[in-house]
């Protein structure tokens, strides 16, 4: 492996990226205060707040979203804002707009919801398109324009949408061009029954501990550019694009079954997101290199809104995560 012209040794890379990480657990026992189980989102919400991407969380109302996103904003000491997305919402009340201020005949610039370093955009899919762009150009070019200026959005800026799957009776589902600017869509499932009890006992006595920041949005920004040391051999790099190119050309990979299924693949953001949540989940399981598992581990939540699946598939029941499983069940692993 060479870095800037040296050979570097994996192994102290391994032992740096140990150290670096210890965070992780300071800030996954601060949030475990106010969320029984759910490790499986509160994993992804780290993947996304250290892999610099987006998240959609998407389950039934009542699963603790809410309560994960503003809670890992306060463990992590960072500006919060949250937008609860209607059909009447305008793109000036997330981006902000130019008010006329008649003393000093002169607009003045009133910045909307969308600065901050966690926008908590609850039930994205009840706003309509023109909305839902408006965010999601800041998500992709992580600036805003109102009127004819341009205004940069803080470091960390992290979106974490939400919506419901049961309701679509006037909701707007995101369109494939938009969900694909998520980096994930993790879906949310209900708690165990030891959880749900757990639950039960602290809301009757009165709510769960408050939590306290024991992150700085330093130790965050820090932490991205260390992920980007994190060692993926070429190995993994082409199973990576097998797995892509398996959603695209599936009869390539002997899967000549899926063809009729798959309307379309993922696209490149899919490889780059693959490849950047795998080196992300590698640094939080305190790893300093890449291993097909990790790959594996982040597959679904990467993948899982990037494929488009035909009526042939909806007639059959057959899912993106079916297609997604059989796909990494077929794919040779390095």
């Amino acid at each position: 492996m060479e870095t800037t012209g040296e050979q570097t040794n994996i192994q102290e890379l391994n032992e740096r990226i140990k150290q670096e990480s210890a965070f992780i657990d300071l800030l996954l026992m601060e949030l475990n205060k106010s969320i029984v189980g759910q490790k499986h989102m509160m994993e992804r919400l780290l993947l996304a707040l250290l892999g610099n991407g987006h998240i959609l969380l998407e389950g039934v109302p009542g699963l603790a979203k809410t309560l994960a996103i503003t809670s890992l904003a306060k463990a992590v000491d960072a500006d919060f804002s949250r937008v609860q997305f209607t059909p009447d919402l305008l793109p000036s009340d997330v981006v902000g707009t130019q008010i006329y201020n008649m003393a000093k005949n002169d607009f003045a610039i009133k910045k909307g919801p969308i600065f901050a370093n966690f926008v908590l955009a609850d039930e994205i899919n009840r706003a309509p398109a023109k909305v839902q762009s408006a965010l999601l150009e800041a998500m992709q070019e992580r600036q805003v324009t109102i009127g004819d200026k341009t205004y940069p959005l803080p470091k960390p800026f992290l979106v974490l949408a939400t919506q419901n799957p049961v309701e679509q009776e006037g909701t707007y589902p995101l369109p494939e061009a938009q969900s694909d600017r998520f980096m994930l869509k993790t879906v949310i499932t209900y708690p165990k029954l030891e959880e749900e009890r757990e639950i039960m006992r602290q809301n009757l006595k009165g709510g769960f501990a408050e939590i306290k920041p024991v992150v700085n949005v330093e130790t965050i920004l820090k932490a991205r550019e260390q992920v980007k040391e994190v060692y993926m051999d070429e190995k993994i790099e082409k199973y990576i694009l097998d797995i892509i190119f398996a959603t695209r050309n599936p009869a390539d990979y002997k899967l000549p079954n899926l063809s009729p299924l798959i309307n379309f693949g993922a696209s490149p953001r899919g490889s780059i997101g693959l490849a950047n949540t795998a080196r992300v989940y590698a640094f939080i399981k305190r790893r300093g290199y890449v291993i097909p598992e990790d790959v594996r581990a982040v597959a679904h939540d990467v993948l899982r809104h990037r494929i488009g699946i035909t009526y042939e598939a909806e007639a059959e029941n057959i899912t993106s995560e079916d297609i997604i499983n059989q796909i990494l069940d077929k794919v040779e692993v390095p």
